[in-house]
């Protein structure tokens, strides 16, 4: 039998009780044509259509910083927070010190 538990406030998830939320973050470098030239996008478009070959080491890519995924498993209230503010940005600014 499968254990869920939120990511978030660390609240055991009982699948017959609880609703599960799946987040899912893709983390990849972007194509911006401004600043590549046409060749470099093209490789990139080649890669995103050879994404089932294993030409490409997966490994080599996270340690390029060029791909990462994240999954988070949400409790009903973590995912209510977290559609609130999904960059942590309103927390982040809450955290700052005051100027003496």
């Amino acid at each position: 039998m499968v254990h869920y538990t939120c990511d978030m406030c660390g609240k055991p998830l009982q699948a017959e009780e609880d609703i599960r939320y799946v987040v899912k973050i893709e983390v990849y470098t972007a194509c911006d044509a401004m600043e590549m030239d046409d060749e470099m996008c093209e490789e990139m478009e080649e890669m995103d259509e050879n994404d089932n070959d294993d030409d490409d080491d997966p490994l080599d890519m996270l340690e390029n910083g060029e791909y990462k995924t994240f999954r988070f498993d949400l409790c009903t209230k973590c995912h209510e927070k977290y559609l609130q503010d999904p960059l942590s940005i309103k927390s982040w600014n809450r955290t700052r010190f005051s100027q003496n």
